[in-house]
C-alpha cells in the first residue's frame, strides 16, 4: 500500500504565512495549443511560480548554512526507501515534544515521522498559531542516535512562536548532522509505528 505524504499544491495555496502563495497560471491553453498542432492534438502548459517552501518539502543544509549541500547535492539512497518509525503523539499535552517519546525505540538509519494531527489544520489561520515542534531535547537525542530524516505534520520542526526569539535549534543540529528535515507532512495517521518504508 502506498500513503501520499505530501499536501497537494494549487494556486494561492498559504503554507506558511507571510511567504508568498504559489501562482499558477497558463502558459498554453488547450484551446489556444489547437492552432499549433494537428487536428486532434491539444495540450495545456503551465507557469508554475513559488517559494521552495510550499506544501510539504524536505530541507537541505543549504537551507540552514551557507555552503551546505543543496538539494541536488543529496545523496538519494538517504531519501528513498527509508525504514521509517513513527511515533503518534497526537494526544500529546505539550507543543514541544520531549525526548522521551523517541526512547523506546532504535531510531538509528531510521526516517523519523512525526504525527502530531496538526496538518487538520492546513492552509487555515489555525495552522500558524501554537504549532507542535521538536523540543531541543528530542532535537540532541535524534542527533545522538543517528536518525538520517525527521519530518513533522506541523507548521515547523522548531517553535515559531515570538517568544522562541526566532531561534531554529532543531534546524541548526539535525541539518548540521546531516540530518534531512521534512516539513509540513500529512497523512502520518494512516501508517502504522514500525515497518512503513519512506520516500
Amino acid at each position: 500500500r502506498v500513503v501520499d505524504l505530501s499536501h497537494v499544491i494549487r494556486d494561492g495555496l498559504v503554507t506558511y504565512p507571510g511567504l508568498p502563495a504559489p501562482v499558477v497560471t497558463p502558459h498554453l491553453t488547450r484551446e489556444d495549443s489547437k492552432a499549433k498542432y494537428a487536428p486532434g492534438t491539444q495540450f495545456a502548459m503551465d507557469i508554475v511560480t513559488m517559494i521552495g517552501n510550499t506544501g510539504t518539502y524536505i530541507d537541505s543544509p543549504f537551507h540552514r548554512y551557507e555552503g551546505g549541500t543543496d538539494l541536488a547535492g543529496l545523496e538519494l539512497s538517504t531519501l528513498v526507501d527509508l525504514p521509517a518509525e513513527v511515533f503518534h503523539v497526537q494526544d500529546s499535552v505539550t507543543r514541544g515534544i520531549p525526548a522521551s517519546v523517541f526512547q523506546d525505540r532504535d531510531v538509528r538509519g531510521k526516517a523519523v515521522l512525526v504525527h502530531t494531527g496538526w496538518d487538520e489544520h492546513f492552509a487555515t489561520p489555525e495552522y500558524a498559531r501554537n504549532a507542535p515542534f521538536l523540543a531541543p531535547d528530542a532535537v540532541t537525542y535524534l542527533v545522538e542516535q543517528g536518525a538520517v530524516l525527521v519530518g513533522i505534520d506541523s507548521l515547523n520542526i522548531d517553535d515559531t512562536e515570538p517568544e522562541s526569539g526566532g531561534a531554529r535549534p532543531a534546524h541548526t543540529d539535525l541539518l548540521a548532522a546531516g540530518i534531512h528535515v521534512v516539513e509540513h507532512l500529512t497523512n502520518l495517521g494512516a501508517l502504522p509505528p514500525s515497518g512503513a518504508r519512506f520516500t
